[in-house]
């Protein structure tokens, strides 16, 4: 009874732009137009889109070489026009309303390695970035995709023992030694046998997903899948 008040007093506008929109959790056409939505051949190991004549193993190229150690990524979306607008959004502007519809889209992306999931763990910030920006938005996301899914949240089960330093403008051997040791699990026998989901907002190199999972197999998880809302794309 009380939406068509609230409509009145607060007229639903999109997530992306801010355009009047009829669904307050909407797009207008043009943000929705500029969406890229994951579909059509994707690498199996780093979601990254492939051409659709591909015939090789379901690897891409690009990350054949790389020292990945998880099994298989997901991503709703690619890292351009509208979703990165949703991204900056829900990380540096408190849009905690988009985080419902975004992991949405994150759980339908992840279906299939979300149903053989026993733990879903968002990438954790250290405790003075988190301060900074008031929540960790891979944990917005993380505890509503595993409401979703039926899967139990683990939200301290992965901790940053350390600041780094922003992983911007560097490249996949730098980001590496950037992350390197600083996550740890700080209660192993949680994650013994258990086959984990690995929740990010962007998956741009992967290497600090990467070094997450490392942390989580050090621990003993069976298994680690990573589920991200977008994969930057710069060869897609």
């Amino acid at each position: 009874m009380l939406r068509p008040l609230a409509a009145l007093v607060w007229p639903p506008v999109c997530m992306a732009c801010g355009a009047d929109v009829s669904d307050p959790r909407g797009l207008c056409a043009g943000c929705w137009g500029e969406l890229r939505l994951a579909g059509g051949a994707q690498c199996l190991r780093c979601a990254r889109p492939m051409p659709e004549e591909y015939g090789g193993d379901g690897r891409c190229e690009a990350c054949d070489g790389l020292p990945l150690d998880w099994r298989h990524a997901r991503t709703a979306t690619f890292y351009d026009g509208t979703a990165r607008a949703l991204v900056l959004a829900l990380k540096h502007g408190d849009r905690t309303d988009i985080a419902p519809p975004m992991a949405a889209w994150m759980a339908r992306a992840g279906r299939d390695v979300l149903a053989r999931a026993d733990l879903v763990i968002p990438v954790p910030l250290h405790w003075t970035r988190r301060v900074r920006r008031r929540l960790n938005q891979s944990a917005e996301l993380s505890r509503r995709i595993a409401r979703q899914a039926g899967v139990a949240h683990g939200p301290g089960l992965l901790i940053r023992t350390r600041a780094t330093p922003t992983q911007n403008g560097r490249d996949y051997a730098e980001r590496r030694h950037n992350v390197a040791g600083a996550f740890a699990c700080p209660r192993p026998a949680r994650l013994a046998g258990r086959r984990i989901v690995l929740v990010d907002d962007v998956m741009t190199t992967g290497a600090t997903l990467n070094a997450c999972t490392r942390a989580l197999r050090g621990a003993g998880a069976a298994s680690v899948d990573t589920l991200v809302f977008a994969r930057v794309a710069r060869e897609g």
